[in-house]
């Protein structure tokens, strides 16, 4: 079969060449898209790790400020609570005289994980500093955290990826008495 310089064959790789590249023409926006998709989901597994940490701490709490006997004990009526995160910042940002003791316990836990480190850190690195498994959601949910503290001022990063300390000041002897 002979197929000539404008035949048949010409045509489909023509064809073929024109669909490659409308497909490499439309992906960066659709790794765009699915980088900001990927950006939200980080931080709605960050707020529902905090959410489930706060209600841990607050249930332990409660349950070891129980009185011991049965008795009626009052209970104050229930406050009108705000939606949650509304007027509420978990990681403060940082100024002068305030110390990574006001963090969270998973924030200190960070903080303390990069004090001890001999240079700046990618979050694969803390992850396991931190006693959490390397595992993809891990290492995500504490990329998050790391770009939250440097937000707030807490940590700096030198370089795409790579966290240190702001401030050596922030933090003061051992953060997490255990």
């Amino acid at each position: 079969m002979e197929v000539g310089r404008h035949g048949v064959f010409a045509g489909g790789l023509e064809a073929r060449e024109v669909a490659a590249r409308r497909s490499v023409e439309e992906l960066p926006s659709e790794m765009a898209e699915l980088a900001l998709m990927l950006e939200v989901a980080q931080e709605d597994l960050s707020r529902w790790e905090i959410t489930r940490e706060t209600v841990t701490k607050a249930l332990a709490e409660l349950s070891a400020a129980e009185p011991d006997s049965d008795a009626d004990v009052p209970v104050e009526p229930a406050q009108k609570s705000q939606p949650h995160g509304a007027g509420v910042v978990m990681v403060p940002p940082w100024r002068e005289g305030l110390e990574a003791k006001v963090l969270p316990d998973v924030y200190r836990d960070i903080m303390e994980a990069l004090a001890d480190a001999p240079g700046p850190l990618q979050a694969k690195q803390v992850v396991p500093r931190i006693g959490l498994s390397a595992t993809a959601g891990k290492i995500e949910g504490t990329r998050a955290k790391l770009k939250r503290l440097v937000e707030r001022g807490w940590l700096a990063e030198d370089a795409p990826g790579r966290f240190a300390l702001a401030r050596r000041d922030a933090v003061t002897g051992p953060l997490n008495p255990r």
